[in-house]
């Protein structure tokens, strides 16, 4: 035996599970990962174009944008750092503020990536499962928080339900445990949430995690946000790398916020998509959750396998959910401009039909009730 065959990892890095997206092989309409699915802004795409040799040998520096980041959001320099996406964001800060013995609780099913990085630091995960209908579970979560809670970490618009949380219940939560940092990640904000950055002042232990993947469209770039407290932030910033954002990023952000006209279009776009799609869905009978975001969630049953293939058969790529807690027959489609849910929406009846799929096999009535809640499955 080897030296270096007796080397073991991390007790934490041993029990932590594994996130491998699939994106390989993905050279078809992609619906499937909550992408832009048509491009950034043309100015971004001419930044680019103008990037010199002199810029690629460079150490890249984010403090200047960060500033320029906070002045569009209204908000000072030293409550603003500019990270590697939301992924690194959310890691920050579970290095900043988690150690081993603390708890920091999630809503489940969110966003993979926090129980990622909370495990490599503590096994003190605290999962709170919403119930049948998806909605954030406000008194559970509440009810969770104890002297041990130290980071609570929110998606609002969530992932991959489209749920969004209300602003008194985020507001309430971090009265409840001022000992707790509490992130609200608003990657899908854009499209349809109530934001509570204009609470940052107000409120010392609240931060807002967002992207510029999303309704920006500039997800290989990499580039997110935190914003918060300066007093908090300035122990993310102890823990960042100092050079953390590459340079087209950091070029292309200032272009990027600055084109409000593009982003506006493209929201839109997405807005009008997302009712097209949910109207297609009733049409289909398929039950689905009411979305804030820029991807639907649909209920499809024991054939979600089976829609997934057929739906790459017909050249659109879907995201089955089924392996997120609550979420088993699942299947998310995400929406962009308009020819594309068009695509999306003829692709899905045609695939419906070839795999024989039946709304009763969901366990849902065959058609519409009345008095159904709007809130449950439409």
């Amino acid at each position: 035996m080897t030296a270096a065959s007796e080397v073991k990892p991390r007790r934490a890095v041993l029990e932590m599970p594994e996130y491998h997206p699939p994106l390989a092989g993905r050279e078809l309409l992609r619906l499937d990962f909550n992408e832009n699915t048509f491009a950034p802004s043309p100015k971004v795409i001419e930044r680019l174009h103008q990037v010199t040799a002199e810029e690629l040998t460079k150490y890249p520096e984010r403090e200047s944008v960060e500033a320029i980041a906070a002045a569009h959001f209204g908000l000072r320099a030293d409550q603003m750092v500019l990270t590697n996406g939301v992924d690194e964001a959310i890691h920050l800060m579970c290095c900043a503020f988690l150690e081993e013995g603390d708890e920091a609780i999630i809503c489940t099913p969110t966003f993979f990536m926090y129980d990622v990085s909370v495990r490599m630091m503590t096994r003190g995960l605290v999962k709170v499962q919403a119930d049948e209908t998806l909605e954030f579970p406000f008194e559970r979560f509440k009810a969770a928080i104890t002297e041990r809670t130290k980071l609570m970490f929110i998606a609002s618009p969530n992932n991959p339900t489209g749920a969004v949380v209300s602003r008194e219940h985020l507001l309430a939560l971090a009265e409840a445990a001022p000992q707790a940092a509490l992130m609200v990640d608003e990657a899908y904000s854009h499209f349809d949430g109530e934001s509570v950055i204009g609470d940052l002042d107000a409120v010392p232990n609240l931060v807002i995690a967002r992207t510029f993947s999303k309704a920006y469209g500039m997800a290989s770039l990499r580039i997110g946000m935190l914003a918060g407290n300066a007093g908090l932030l300035k122990y993310v910033r102890k823990v960042s790398s100092p050079y953390n954002i590459n340079g087209a990023a950091l070029d292309c952000l200032p272009v990027a916020l600055a084109d409000k006209d593009y982003l506006a279009w493209y929201v839109e776009q997405v807005r009008v998509g997302r009712d097209r799609m949910m109207a297609g869905l009733r049409e289909l009978g398929v039950p689905y959750f009411p979305s804030h975001a820029n991807f639907v969630l649909m209920k499809i049953g024991p054939k979600h396998k089976e829609l997934v293939a057929a739906m790459r058969a017909h050249g659109v790529l879907l995201r089955d959910r089924s392996a997120d807690p609550g979420c088993n027959g699942f299947v998310r489609i995400t929406i962009g401009i308009e020819e594309h849910v068009r695509m999306g929406l003829a692709a899905l009846r045609s695939s419906l039909e070839e795999i024989g799929w039946d709304r009763r096999e969901t366990g849902e009535p065959a058609g519409p009730q009345p008095g159904e809640d709007e809130r449950e499955f439409e």
